[in-house]
């Protein structure tokens, strides 16, 4: 069963190396990562390139078009700055909008796409994936959200068989289904261990119709060069904590609470006249 550690601050987002104090959340529509949001600037400048993934500090900032960050502190105070042109469409280009991609729900045409790099074995992960994700749907469903999943397994060889696994599920189209089971599963706390046998149970749990083809395809060498390709590809962007969101051109750093999402969403339709 899924549970949360008791007398412990709500997740936020997972990091490779050792976190600091959280620092509290911000005006909801400018909540963003500096280490994020600057990096994902710097590879604009450099046709995005090879960026260097460093791990990103717990404080949420808000970033102004020319690039200046403000104090924690002070942000709650920032009213929000339109960006700078050429990095908001690089960001909103991002979004892969491929049609039939299993691992994306939600019109291809959507105005807004909310991209998410994750880790399975990530708790922060888990609580959205749980809790916040679901409440989302309202946006899905009437055409205004897309939601794209991007691996970002940074916790060992375990999390790539996680990844491979939730990917093997999106080849019978079973991708969210096992995803949302296997987040269930798996305690919110730690880093806990996937294995073949779990792995093989959820399949059969959500109704993998083959379960001999899920497992050879959640082995594949091929499947495990596509979840290392998204990882790579997240690393070269700078980022390194898990999750991560890119909600059009807005950048979320952590498993924020349900009311972030919805005001930057909403911030994004009207933005972008929808």
């Amino acid at each position: 069963m899924t549970h949360e550690p008791q007398d412990a601050p709500a997740p936020e987002q997972d990091v490779v190396a050792p976190r600091g104090d959280n620092v509290g959340l911000w005006k909801a529509a400018t909540v963003v990562l500096a280490v994020i949001a600057l990096g994902l600037a710097a590879a604009l400048a450099q046709g995005a390139g090879s960026t260097t993934a460093s791990p990103a500090p717990t404080a949420t900032v808000t970033v102004t078009a020319d690039g200046q960050a403000d104090a924690p502190e002070a942000a709650a105070d920032v009213e929000p700055v339109e960006p700078d042109p050429d990095q908001e469409q690089w960001l909103l280009d991002l979004p892969r909008r491929e049609e039939g991609d299993p691992l994306a729900m939600g019109a291809v045409d959507a105005p807004i796409v909310l991209t998410e790099w994750a880790d399975f074995r990530c708790p922060f992960c888990s609580v959205w994936a749980e809790d916040t994700l679901p409440e989302l749907q309202r946006f899905v469903d009437d055409g205004s959200l897309r939601i794209e999943f991007r691996d970002l397994a940074i916790f060992g060889e375990d999390s790539v068989n996680a990844a491979a696994a939730a990917r093997a599920a999106g080849e019978q189209g079973l991708f969210w289904e096992f995803s949302h089971a296997l987040y269930s599963e798996l305690p919110n706390e730690g880093h806990p261990p996937v294995g073949d046998d779990l792995v093989e149970r959820i399949a059969g749990e959500v109704g993998v119709e083959d379960v001999e083809q899920f497992m050879a395809t959640y082995r594949s060498d091929e499947t495990r060069a596509a979840v290392e390709a998204d990882t790579v590809e997240a690393q070269r962007l700078g980022i390194g904590s898990t999750p991560t969101f890119l909600v059009g051109s807005e950048v979320v750093a952590g498993a924020q609470p349900l009311e972030v999402f919805e005001a930057v969403i909403e911030e994004q339709l009207s933005r972008h006249g929808s």
